[in-house]
């Protein structure tokens, strides 16, 4: 009889996951106690060590970080595999990942998971947020099924895309910086002199992608749009931001709109999947974000 079960590996990967057993058994549900028996059995029956135990905090032993190497594969074959049986059993898929842009709320997909609940399908949903090309990072790696990306995608296929709305952007200061004085649009020479508040790219793997980036620009880089925007109603910095999302901070007149002499296009979002995607839950989801997201997205 085998000594390892995918119960075991999760519960390995979850406490690698969190770095001790009270962080994983939150996680779980479960007390403490409970989990560092799961191991000390575990650990017994295999005969070595999985962690290092260092007071509270555990880290992996090689033999540890050798397990869940490859024991990630086997618990995403055993996902795919359960998500094939269930296909060929109800034509529902086990689970659907939609990953979308920053620049979109998840709110904004309100009604979209209601009316997706309202099936009863029994298929889970997990839904994720990348920033930039980060999201279409998401989709290629298999860390996604679906996506709502900014930009057009990288090359290399692969995929299947569809336009499916439009941002509108504007630039933004507070009324007391310095640019806001100028009283004329503002020139690229005008954007160099003073700080910009970009939006990190998630990408890891994948080429970044900049935009409204001047070379030689000081920069301060955030992890999201909110950030950004969090950043420039402070007076830290200037930069484009979504119209939809500013909206408040504008009537408000905490940040203040200012004509450039290079304005940012409109931003283009793509729907996208996987070419050989199959399953009724995820061509459910592509008939249904095949539309306008939220007010401020344009019909493309």
């Amino acid at each position: 009889m085998l000594k390892l079960s995918l119960e075991a590996i999760e519960l390995v990967d979850t406490i690698a996951r969190y770095g001790s057993f009270a962080g994983a058994a939150e996680r779980l549900h479960k007390v403490p106690s409970t989990i560092s028996y799961a191991v000390s059995k575990l650990e017994e029956q295999l005969g070595l060590n999985l962690f290092v135990r260092n007071g509270p905090r555990v880290s992996l032993t090689p033999a540890g970080e050798e397990l869940l190497k490859e024991g990630r594969w086997l618990l995403a074959a055993a996902r795919q595999l359960e998500s094939r049986l269930r296909q060929i059993a109800t034509g529902f898929e086990t689970e659907v990942r939609l990953v979308h842009n920053s620049l979109i709320p998840t709110s904004a997909f309100g009604s979209d998971i209601q009316a997706f609940e309202a099936l009863n399908s029994g298929t889970r949903l997990r839904i994720g947020c990348e920033t930039l090309t980060g999201t279409w990072e998401a989709l290629r790696e298999g860390r996604a099924d679906l996506i709502v990306a900014a930009g057009e995608g990288p090359a290399g296929g692969g995929h299947k895309a569809v336009a499916v709305g439009q941002l509108d952007f504007v630039f933004c200061v507070t009324a007391s910086h310095p640019l806001a004085r100028l009283g004329r649009p503002l020139a690229r020479s005008d954007l160099l002199e003073h700080t910009a508040v970009v939006v990190g790219d998630g990408a890891r793997s994948l080429t970044d992608r900049t935009v409204g980036l001047l070379t030689g620009q000081r920069r301060i880089t955030v992890p999201s749009m909110q950030a950004k925007i969090a950043c420039q109603a402070a007076g830290l910095g200037h930069g484009f931001v979504p119209r939809a999302c500013v909206r408040v901070e504008l009537e408000t007149g905490v940040l203040v709109e200012l004509a450039v002499e290079e304005p940012r296009p409109p931003e283009t979002f793509w729907l996208a999947w996987r070419s050989d995607a199959r399953g009724r839950a995820q061509q459910w989801w592509r008939e249904r974000l095949s539309r306008p997201l939220l007010p401020g997205i344009l019909p493309y």
